[in-house]
């Protein structure tokens, strides 16, 4: 039911065949320590994508201030991926059409390790524990075009995606490659056209608008 894989290069192997095989859905957890498996494997992705493989991903908020996490994400969402986003996950994760999951086994000594859970209560649980994660999180909206006429275009809901993601105007503005001030500029636009005067309702307003939507 539990099987233990010792070594970074079992780890990255299991971790890639466990994308591979999938059929119908990948479920993953992704923090921003990066180890043997720092994420998802883009090639193995995009494979999995072409057979019409599902992808639910929650990252913690401190990915997006990786040198590539924003470009990363990016890609994600335009192989349609969903991408959500929390203060902070409780362990890396990854989950296979609910019939296998693998859990790196973090040690600052130790040889990399990870569990490989192929059935029972365990697995289960993990899969009950990611469930819990993605309802709680919030969608990332990255290189997205405009919802409807009269409503936020896609730069503008970018910028207000990181934001609700915790992320500071400044840091916006250099992940995004903008100026602090057309940052601003854009806050103050999503505010008039929500009718708010504070980021608090504005948060609230985009949410209860569908602007940023939990699907």
């Amino acid at each position: 039911l539990v099987e233990v894989v010792i070594g970074a290069r079992a780890v990255s192997q299991r971790f890639l065949q466990l994308q591979l095989g999938a059929g119908d859905e990948v479920c993953a957890l992704v923090t921003g320590r990066p180890t043997v498996v720092s994420g998802m494997d883009n090639d193995a992705e995009e494979q999995a994508a072409d057979r019409g493989v599902r992808y639910r991903v929650v990252v913690e908020r401190s990915v997006l201030d990786l040198p590539h996490g924003i470009t990363e994400l990016s890609a994600a969402l335009g192989r349609d991926e969903e991408v959500r986003v929390v203060d902070r996950v409780p362990t890396k994760l990854v989950v296979a059409d609910r019939s296998q999951a693998l859990v790196p086994l973090a040690s600052p000594t130790a040889e990399p390790a990870a569990l490989v859970v192929h059935a029972g209560g365990l697995l289960e649980l993990l899969t009950g524990l990611f469930e819990s994660v993605w309802r709680d999180a919030l969608p990332l909206r990255l290189g997205t075009r405009g919802i409807a006429e009269g409503e936020p275009d896609g730069p503008d809901l970018e910028v207000l995606s990181l934001l609700l993601a915790g992320m500071t105007d400044a840091s916006v503005a250099q992940q995004l490659g903008l100026g602090l001030r057309t940052v601003q500029r854009r806050v103050k636009r999503l505010m008039e056209l929500a009718g708010v005067t504070t980021r608090l309702q504005l948060g609230w307003r985009a949410y209860e608008r569908g602007w940023v939507t939990r699907r």
